[in-house]
């Protein structure tokens, strides 16, 4: 949240134009960089016509939260609302979506997408976006969770006539999804009065909806049955949404044209594909259209088969690899859902492919092949293996080949790392993935960082963690030999050792051992714990803390990184794979390690000079003992 007030002092700081000038400040001080041109505009032009409203509602007192930022995510409504219901006397908050649009269309077939004039692209219809907020705040915000009567939303179009968005009522369905034009500014005084009352102060209403307690977040792994086999779990925001429609237009019109549509969907660590990938493919098996879900992660594939599979073995059969396609009848599926793309590889022939298997074609020809609709999901950086190869020029280009309309869908928004886009960027500026060097951490209200002085005060603070209730892995490098796997009873390895400190690696197997679990539940089942995972088993997902062990192979010497190959295990790095390879792809697995934390990270170098380093970027020196409450301490 920007900044919060009364209407009437927010009326007056509008009427001076002070204003936008203190959310420019606030902006720049949160997020490190200036707020774009048209935000800016809005804060100027929507803000103020928003306040009268209010205050010639004679609601005055109402609290205004401005750029509320959703929880465990970087997407921000507009303005959050708060007072007392003037029926009930509880509290009322009231979600807005402000926008400048004169006129809007809505899609043909879709209208929870429509066309505004000054995009390129379709958006979300205003009355869905907002609709959709207000049921992600009472899922994840604990003061609403059990009160979702309390929350609804409007979307205000100030500068639009009736004539002009007309059509995109046609979804006013519930409270949550009201539009108001600037045609219709009576019945929106109305309806604000309905909502809250003109008699009590929102300030307290609005310190209940702040305090409230993050509700643990839906974890993608633990909802995958129902996901599939009966409703929508996650509630998907803006692009997501858009992305997924896109989908399921483009299946529509495949059916109808008979004729190929390729859909990708870019976006960095936790904007949802993979969420995007679930819900499409509940909503296709609801349909009971032919569909499959596809990676390259065995971790990600076997935990969907075990888990979202549990009761029904067809369920299981959904989830497949990449190499799974060699020999199957083109389009035999109306749908084929490649998540994690990035990890596609040049052919799908390995050393096991039988002999007239081994066509030398592509692997994304292989893909394009087998359905009407490919969707592949993907994050560029986050190749960690040479020989992966699935990149946006790369799926154009098999498009084009073939004269395939091939469709490019960016999600900006994160939901990893407690929705902190600034931890992200500190992530990527640390490990000279963007220019510019490594910054000092400015914590935020959403993300916890902090550097131990030795193995066991992580694994301590960690296991603290996991006593209030949150989950919690340890993870490292590819610097310690990996032994083979004991036999049963016997006890795994020992091969992280860090001077008097020693743990084993996650199993590699498909079976548990000695209480541990197989390699693809280690992220997921507890008992994960007590191992230490590796960028394999660790891609793909997330939990509450991560501790992270920076090893050898990564240490800061004078004023830059220095990777050495030599301290590396990884047999996937052979002499002939260049030092530049080697390099990128090092530095790309820390930044997966370093980014699997929803609440917070705690990292360890092994080496003394780097971690001097990371003390000096990270101004929090000693906060790893146990919190004495039941929700983190940010750091200070």
């Amino acid at each position: 949240m920007l900044f919060r007030a009364s209407a009437k002092t927010v009326a007056v700081m509008a009427l001076d134009g002070s204003l936008f000038l203190h959310l420019i400040d606030q902006f720049v001080h949160m997020h490190g960089y200036r707020p774009g041109t048209s935000e800016v505009r809005s804060w100027e032009r929507s803000l103020p016509v928003l306040t009268a409203a209010l205050n010639d509602a004679g609601l005055g007192d109402v609290e205004m939260m401005m750029e509320y930022a959703l929880p465990l995510n970087s997407k921000r409504a507009d303005v959050v609302l708060a007072g007392v219901h003037p029926s009930t006397g509880e509290p009322s908050y009231v979600v807005v979506e402000l926008k400048q649009w004169s006129e809007a269309l809505p899609v043909e077939d879709d209208p929870t997408l429509c066309h505004v004039e000054r995009y390129a692209h379709s958006v979300l219809n205003p009355i869905e976006q907002v609709r959709r907020y207000c049921d992600y705040l009472v899922n994840f915000n604990g003061a609403v969770a059990e009160h979702g009567h309390r929350v609804s939303g409007v979307a205000f179009l100030h500068n639009a006539t009736e004539f002009g968005v007309a059509g995109l009522r046609e979804i006013e369905r519930d409270g949550r999804g009201l539009l108001f034009t600037g045609q219709r500014r009576g019945e929106f005084l109305d309806h604000l009065r309905s909502k809250l009352s003109d008699r009590h102060p929102g300030a307290r209403a609005a310190d209940e909806l702040l305090s409230g307690a993050t509700v643990p977040s839906k974890q993608l792994m633990s909802v995958a049955a129902e996901e599939v086999r009966e409703r929508q779990q996650f509630v998907l925001l803006d692009e997501q949404q858009v992305a997924y429609r896109m989908v399921l237009n483009a299946v529509e019109r495949a059916k109808r044209a008979d004729r190929k549509e390729i859909v990708v969907v870019t976006g960095g660590p936790g904007t949802g594909k993979s969420v995007i990938a679930l819900q499409l493919l509940g909503e296709l098996y609801r349909r009971g259209m032919p569909a499959l879900h596809a990676t390259g992660s065995q971790s990600f594939t076997k935990t969907m088969r075990k888990i979202a599979g549990s009761r029904k073995r067809e369920v299981q059969d959904l989830f497949k690899y990449f190499n799974s396609f060699m020999t199957t009848e083109k389009n035999s599926l109306d749908v084929l859902i490649c998540d994690e793309a990035h990890r596609v590889r040049e052919t799908s022939a390995n050393r096991y492919t039988r002999a007239e298997h081994r066509t030398g074609k592509a692997q994304i020809d292989e893909l394009i092949d087998v359905a009407h609709v490919p969707v592949f999901l993907l994050d560029e950086h986050q190749v960690v293996r040479p020989g992966e190869m699935g990149t946006v020029a790369d799926i154009k280009a098999a498009a084009a080949k073939r004269d395939i309309p091939c469709h490019v869908v960016p999600l900006e928004s994160q939901f990893r790392c407690g929705g902190s886009d600034a931890y992200l960027r500190w992530v990527v500026r640390l490990l000279g993935l963007e220019p510019g060097g490594p910054v000092v951490w400015e914590p935020d209200d959403r993300m916890q960082l902090l550097v131990a002085d030795s193995p066991q005060e992580m694994e301590a603070f960690l296991e603290a963690r996991r006593a209030q209730g949150y989950g919690a892995r340890m993870s490292a490098g590819y610097c310690w030999r990996w032994s083979p796997e004991p036999k049963p009873g016997h006890p795994l390895p020992l091969d992280v050792v860090i001077g008097d400190w020693a743990r084993p690696w996650n199993l590699r197997g498909d079976r548990s051992v000695s209480g541990a679990p197989p390699a693809a539940l280690w992220a997921t089942d507890p008992a994960g714990f007590g191992q230490v995972g590796c960028v394999y088993t660790a891609q793909g997902f997330e939990y509450d803390w991560s501790g992270v062990i920076i090893g050898p192979d990564l240490v800061w010497r004078g004023d830059r990184w220095v990777t050495d190959r030599t301290a590396s295990k990884d047999p996937i790095f052979k002499k002939s794979t260049p030092d530049t390879d080697v390099d990128r792809l090092i530095r790309n697995t820390y930044k997966v390690l370093l980014t699997r934390g929803m609440v917070g990270t705690i990292v360890y170098s092994t080496d003394p000079e780097t971690r001097e380093k990371l003390r000096d970027l990270v101004s929090d020196r000693t906060q790893t003992r146990p919190a004495p409450v039941q929700e983190p301490v940010p750091p200070r």
